[in-house]
């Protein structure tokens, strides 16, 4: 799933490419990607992209006042292509492609574009016409996000004070943090030294200060290796970059203790015994407590 660092990455690439080009048309090949319906879909054509942001893991493309906002979810992802004039209509069906978005041809004569395809059969992937971003209910009840200059150490006490929520569950919950998933939640827990699993109220001042850290160097050195690469190369990016997630049996850089892994009915997460669980491994079962 595209998380914080590589919508990110999306967003400063579309702004690179597609702010200042009219929207020539929007085919929507998965008719249930799309969620809305006011503003029709086709009130963008004609209409200038003006801007690219993020809001968490959305991506929204500001067309003259109107938003175009897209959720990746687990299986989607966002296709440039720098000609598209020639492209054939693709019928529902067994193609991935879900949306594609043609924009206005430069001086060489190319009109390019792009194309939210989804693998899989969940079909998670959204898309939003809105006029408001706030109006896309994900977006509406974001938490805040670990990359602006008011989330500090405070803040982030401020959340996880009081709360039972194991530490791994409440980072991944975008109403409490926003553009953090599995992958991430992972790689922060492994740099600041803490178990999954521990509850976010026991944390010390010290702890928090150090998950506080942790958080932000690791989403920033993620957004940095990501900056400039083309849309195509993320995905490969992203997981070379990752120490422990997706790394189960393989020795951690750190430590060289074997990276274990949890599973789950619908995902899993991976740790290193050594550096976060004081060498104990966990429970590989679902609601798993350290082993005693």
């Amino acid at each position: 799933m595209p998380e914080l660092p590589e919508v990110e990455a999306l967003a400063e690439f579309l702004r690179e490419r597609a702010v200042g080009r009219a929207v020539l048309g929007v085919d929507v090949v998965a008719i249930q990607a799309l969620k809305t319906f006011d503003p029709p879909v086709t009130a963008l054509g004609g209409l200038t992209v003006t801007g690219v942001t993020r809001h968490g893991k959305f991506l929204d493309l500001d067309v003259d006042g109107l938003h175009f906002v897209t959720h990746l979810a687990r299986g989607g992802w966002l296709r440039w292509r720098d000609d598209l004039s020639g492209a054939k209509p693709v019928r529902p069906g067994k193609s991935p492609l879900a949306v594609r978005v043609r924009l206005s041809p430069g001086e060489d004569g190319r009109a390019p574009g792009f194309e939210l395809t989804e693998a899989g059969t969940q079909k998670r992937l959204a898309v939003y016409v809105v006029r408001d971003p706030r109006d896309v209910p994900g977006i509406a009840s974001l938490g805040p996000d670990p990359l602006a200059g008011d989330f500090t150490p405070d803040a982030l006490k401020a959340i996880v004070g009081g709360s039972r929520t194991q530490i791994k569950g409440l980072l991944r919950d975008q109403k409490v943090i926003a553009g953090i998933g599995n992958a991430y939640s992972d790689e922060v827990l492994h740099v600041a030294k803490m178990s999954p699993f521990k509850i976010a109220a026991t944390l010390t001042d010290a702890q928090i200060a150090g998950l506080h850290e942790a958080m932000v160097t690791t989403l920033r050195d993620a957004v940095g290796r990501a900056r400039g690469l083309a849309a195509k190369d993320l995905k490969s990016e992203k997981k070379s970059g990752l120490r422990v997630h997706g790394r189960t049996g393989e020795n951690c850089d750190v430590c060289g203790d074997t990276i274990r892994e949890v599973s789950f009915a619908d995902s899993s997460l991976q740790y290193c015994p050594t550096c976060q669980t004081g060498g104990k491994p966990l429970a590989d079962r679902r609601l798993s407590k350290l082993l005693k």
